[in-house]
């Protein structure tokens, strides 16, 4: 095999789209701190006890695994940002109030979540920790929002669920722990006869419950139809409330924004504790932003505390995107006259890009769009349009 070929789904980002990538993380991480939240960052790997800390098994199965030549414990190279996170939040931050944290960074992935992902994203992410109320959550999502518009996303729609409502249904089922992986299952693949399979033994109310929940699914009329429809559960209630607060604060913070509901949605059911939702664009085959409520997240680092948060891939994001174009420049010869020297520096100084044209390739054309000169005339270097 080619020295120069790269393993499936790993790829390079070559100039153009580099240059992309790199003015959208500043633009997310720009629009992170406008909203309050301090940067860390957490190392690209740590002991695998650690890193898998608190987390479901997909977790593990897409976490490269290694040995640490120096102590031969486990290393494993993240998979996602949030577990480094919420252990900074536990231990080394250790705050009584609310912290907000974001972050951004490559994670590492044994497969790719989808056909056309990378192995390698560049994942970008933000959590509150140490406020329960629904306030966070919508902070959560309006941050989302702000950094999607921030990086060109148009046409977004929110679609959320709540993992209480599964929660609730299976508590008072009367199936035994062994027999909920293939409720889990069923209702992951839609599968209504699987589900029925799976919740013959179920009680009658909690098991019409779980079945309907697959034909819970679209615009607002969803929550009306579920609070007609599924059982009378106090914990279930509370869920279609916070959902229904929610989507009317995001569609008055964006008007724009499209807001549905997929009450069987399972993604990351182990995982979240609440709200969870996902941001789907019209570019974008798939969803271009995945969070919610995890408030079991700093548990296994010995601090329960409420947290709620998203994340993406900046990788994803920015080929849902319209490229920006070229990025203007100056061309100037090369030289070594201290006039020109001074003139380039005084340029860039003071934040023109200025390409110096080396000797023999004045007609190449690269990542830029050279459209003014730097040339002498009458004794002075001065800038003339192209």
């Amino acid at each position: 095999m080619s020295a120069w070929v790269l393993p499936d789904h790993i790829a390079d980002a070559l100039p153009s789209e580099a240059r992309h990538i790199e003015e959208v993380r500043r633009k997310l991480l720009d629009m992170a701190r406008c909203y309050g939240y301090e940067l860390v960052m957490p190392p690209l790997m740590e002991h695998l006890e650690s890193l898998l800390c608190g987390s479901d098994q997909g977790l593990d199965l897409q976490t490269f695994k290694l040995v640490d030549q120096l102590s031969g414990r486990m290393l494993g190279v993240r998979a996602d940002s949030t577990p480094q996170v919420a252990r900074i939040d536990a231990h080394l931050l250790n705050r009584q109030g609310v912290a907000r944290l974001c972050y951004c960074g490559p994670v590492l992935h044994t497969l790719p979540a989808s056909p056309q992902s990378s192995r390698e994203p560049l994942q970008f992410g933000a959590e509150i920790y140490g406020h329960a109320g629904l306030e966070a959550d919508l902070e959560i999502l309006t941050l989302a929002l702000d950094t999607l518009k921030a990086a060109g996303v148009v046409g977004s729609t929110v679609d959320f669920a709540d993992a209480r409502i599964v929660h609730a249904l299976l508590a008072q089922s009367g199936l035994a722990a062994d027999q909920l992986g293939a409720v889990y299952q069923a209702l992951a693949a839609k599968d209504a006869q699987a589900l029925a399979d799976a919740t013959a033994n179920a009680q009658a109310d909690m098991a019409a419950g779980l079945a309907m929940l697959m034909q819970l699914y679209g615009d607002n009329a969803v929550l009306t139809e579920a609070r007609a429809r599924l059982p009378a559960v106090p914990l279930i209630r509370a869920a279609l409330d916070d959902l229904a607060w929610l989507a009317g604060h995001v569609q008055s913070h964006a008007p724009g924004v499209q807001v549905s509901f997929d009450l069987s949605d399972l993604r990351g059911y182990s995982y979240y504790s609440g709200v969870r939702f996902s941001i789907f664009a019209a570019k974008a085959p798939d969803a271009l932003v995945r969070g919610g409520r995890y408030n079991a997240v700093g548990a296994a680092f010995g601090r329960d505390r409420p947290a709620v948060g998203f994340s993406l891939d900046v990788k994803t994001l920015v080929r849902a995107v319209t490229p920006p174009a070229l990025h203007a420049a100056v061309r100037a010869p090369w030289g070594e006259d201290p006039a020109l020297r001074a003139a380039i520096a005084r340029l860039r100084a003071e934040g023109h890009t200025v390409v110096c044209v080396l000797p023999g390739h004045e007609s190449e054309v690269e990542e830029f769009r050279c459209d003014r000169a730097l040339v002498l005339q009458s004794g002075n270097w001065t800038i003339t349009t192209l």
